[in-house]
């Protein structure tokens, strides 16, 4: 049976970062895509809307945006709708809450749709809590990696597989359960391993407290309040593993899950922030068993 769009030229989903506290980070482009909508599917229909007016915009102008909500409860049922949509022809405005949609937030499934039926997919970007909170914590920056919400069930164990990441961790955790997860970190990572917890970023009351795990955890018992991002400093290098025979160990561990020893090199000297030469001295004068 041919598709009965076949002749119909496909829509375009369009993904929009919205301000994560302060309005006037909206930009002009979002302001247009929001009064120029068809469909917007957005995570919270109602804060949408209260959004859109204290922007003074109209969502879809004079004619009206068909607003649906869009949230991890439907999210599956609702990207086949949306794909539907944008398959007959009809553009598509994604948003949610606050900040980018599809991390830690509805959109991943319907990106990922669209990618398979070859949907034009463009995205008009905003402001970010991971990258806001990154910079502000004081902690190394050049290289970082988002971990979203630590798992309810099983904290201890996937604390336990971060232990040795040295990347700076990026993480959103909720108020209540703030305390608890870094008197969980301080157990996994150590008291002292530095971190800087940062709650309502860009609003009125703004604030970033750094410090050990341990002095987090106990000032986070009483002060746990508002949207948190919390940052923390990725595990220091110890004197063993930057000796030759450390050197070649992480190359041959690199090599064993089949990385090219060239590139495995490569890895390692930026890991450890040495030049090259002295990672392939060390690979070629340690005795491999």
């Amino acid at each position: 049976m041919a598709d009965q769009h076949s002749d119909t030229r496909p829509g375009t989903l369009t993904l929009a970062g919205l301000p994560i506290g302060h309005r006037d980070d909206a930009t002009p482009r979002l302001r247009a895509a929001l009064e120029n909508a068809e469909i917007i599917a957005a995570e919270d229909t109602r804060r949408l809307r209260q959004f859109a007016a204290r922007l003074g915009v109209r969502p879809g102008g004079e004619n009206g945006a068909r607003i649906v909500s869009y949230y991890d409860a439907n999210e599956r049922d609702r990207a086949a709708e949306l794909l539907a949509d944008l398959e007959a022809g009809h553009d598509v405005l994604v948003v949610t809450d606050a900040g980018m949609p599809g991390v830690s937030d509805p959109g991943y499934r319907l990106v990922t749709a669209c990618v398979a039926a070859d949907v034009p997919i463009t995205v008009i970007p905003g402001p970010s809590a991971v990258t806001t909170a990154l910079v502000l914590s004081g902690l190394p920056t050049d290289r970082f990696c988002f971990e979203g919400f630590p798992p309810r069930r099983g904290l201890a164990g996937y604390l336990a597989e971060l232990a040795d990441e040295r990347r700076t961790m990026v993480f959103f955790e909720a108020p209540h359960r703030l305390a608890a997860t870094l008197t969980a970190m301080a157990e996994a990572f150590g008291p002292d391993r530095p971190a800087a917890v940062c709650r309502e970023l860009t609003k009125t009351y703004e604030e970033v407290r750094r410090g050990g795990l341990a002095e987090l955890a106990a000032w986070a018992a009483d002060h746990a309040r508002g949207e948190i991002t919390l940052v923390v400093r990725g595990a220091e290098r110890t004197a063993a593993e930057a000796t030759p025979e450390g050197l070649a160990a992480a190359v041959a561990a690199h090599e064993n899950r089949g990385v090219p020893r060239k590139q495995a090199i490569q890895q390692v000297a930026k890991d450890h922030g040495l030049p090259k030469r002295e990672v392939y001295d060390a690979v070629h004068r340690t005795p491999r068993d």
